[in-house]
């Protein structure tokens, strides 16, 4: 029966997202509180519960997202973000132009949301493949790719900050685990998968809006730009690091233990930020208070969007559902973490977005990572690969790429499916290999 009951929950989910096009947190609570009901929950308890869910998933969430979406405007507007890249890409060189972009891609895909990255670099993609003589998808996939696997796979990024969350996960072994899987995914579906796809015969968006390019002048300089978008991830990781080197009393541990706690290191990088690429270059603090009060309101709907998904999760331990699915799925001869992945990949199949499929097959799987020895770390991977395996119509990313590349929906699903089935794909691979390491 409570198999039955979260089978007929996600069917109400798909139903209230996908036909009558309710808002994703609106179809997350009133699916939460039909399996409460359900379960024979009390409206009381429901509610409680509820209130449980949000607060303890978004307790890291809220800092994390809003310094990134602060750090994220800071990079963007003022230029770093275009001067990472034209520094990467300068050299027109065709053997070094896939790797240029994807390093770009990948420094750039940290520091902004998918979305953002995609706007932000697209121009110069289109400006390279015009000078070369390049093919357009040769040309950009490799960049689209590590946008795309930064956006599934690392923090400070949604889902996978709030899965780390969900599954009590460290969120710097998570990072690191991620760099590690991330470079061979986007080898593979990037500048080698971009060799066999290269003949689809994409063209730049017609009526494509010219964004704003920064003069020389106006941009920072690129170290300032570089380390600016990178200094979460160097922090994290150097407490990471330390914490495999130096013993729990040692001083360095302690410093960069504390410099290196998510929510402190995206403090300091929006700090450092707010300075070397704004009052450093002659911004006046008020503007650039206005452009980060302004960032708040593009991650406002997806912090809502988890919250919704944390108040189904609880739901589901609080009314004994969790507990029921773990003892079934333990008897499973598959591995949690391919289990994970699959659960995921079906949601991102039926749902389309990624974050909502990661964050839905969050609360499926949390018993198995509480009731079994697998690495929560591993199952933030495992789940983050899942959701962005088979990306079709009912995508928003396949439309964007698309509409951008002027192709068919025949032509995008033999190039934007397939690399976003390549990335989940390798990721799983990349886990499964981990798995055998990470004990």
């Amino acid at each position: 029966m409570p198999l039955l009951i979260v089978i007929c929950g996600i069917a109400l989910l798909l139903l209230l997202i996908l036909v009558f096009k309710l808002n994703t947190f609106v179809a997350f609570i009133i699916v939460a509180l039909s399996v409460a009901l359900t379960v024979g929950m009390t409206i009381e308890e429901a509610v409680a519960s509820i209130q449980k869910g949000i607060g303890s998933t978004m307790g890291i969430i809220v800092p994390v997202l809003g310094f990134g979406a602060m750090l994220g405007k800071l990079v963007s507007e003022s230029g770093a973000a275009q001067r990472i890249t034209t520094r990467f890409t300068g050299n027109l060189n065709s053997k070094y132009i896939q790797t240029s972009l994807m390093l770009a891609g990948f420094i750039v895909g940290i520091a902004l949301f998918y979305e953002v990255g995609f706007f932000i670099m697209i121009p110069l993609v289109f400006t390279i493949a015009a000078s070369t003589g390049l093919p357009l998808i040769y040309v950009g996939l490799p960049m689209i790719a590590s946008l795309s696997v930064t956006h599934g796979y690392l923090p400070p990024h949604p889902a996978p900050t709030a899965l780390t969350a969900m599954f009590n996960a460290d969120l710097g072994l998570t990072l690191l685990y991620g760099l590690t899987i991330a470079i061979p995914a986007i080898l593979v579906s990037g500048p080698l998968l971009a060799r066999f796809l290269s003949r689809v015969n994409a063209k730049p968006l017609a009526e494509f809006v010219n964004y704003k390019i920064l003069t020389e002048e106006e941009m920072p300089g690129f170290w300032t730009s570089f380390f600016s978008a990178l200094l979460p991830v160097i922090l994290i990781t150097l407490s990471t690091v330390a914490g495999f080197i130096f013993p729990e009393e040692n001083i360095i541990r302690r410093i960069l233990g504390f410099v290196g706690n998510p929510v402190v290191a995206m403090l300091l990088s929006v700090l450092s930020a707010i300075y070397f690429l704004g009052v450093a270059r002659g911004k006046k603090m008020t503007d650039i208070m206005k452009s980060l009060s302004h960032s708040i309101s593009t991650v406002a709907m997806i912090m809502l969007m988890i919250a919704g998904a944390g108040s189904l999760k609880q739901i589901l331990v609080d009314g004994g559902v969790s507990n029921y699915i773990g003892g079934l799925m333990s008897h499973s001869m598959l591995s949690p973490l391919i289990l994970g992945w699959l659960i995921a990949t079906i949601l991102r199949i039926c749902i389309g977005s990624a974050t909502v499929s990661g964050l839905t097959a969050a609360g499926i799987v949390l018993p198995l990572v509480t009731g079994t020895n697998v690495s929560p770390e591993l199952m933030v991977l495992a789940v983050g690969s899942g959701s962005l395996m088979c990306s079709h119509v009912n995508d928003t990313g396949f439309w964007l790429f698309k509409e951008y590349f002027s192709l068919s929906v025949k032509e995008t699903l033999k190039t934007w499916t397939i690399m976003e089935t390549s990335i989940g794909l390798s990721g799983l691979i990349g886990v499964m290999i981990l798995s055998l390491i990470v004990k």
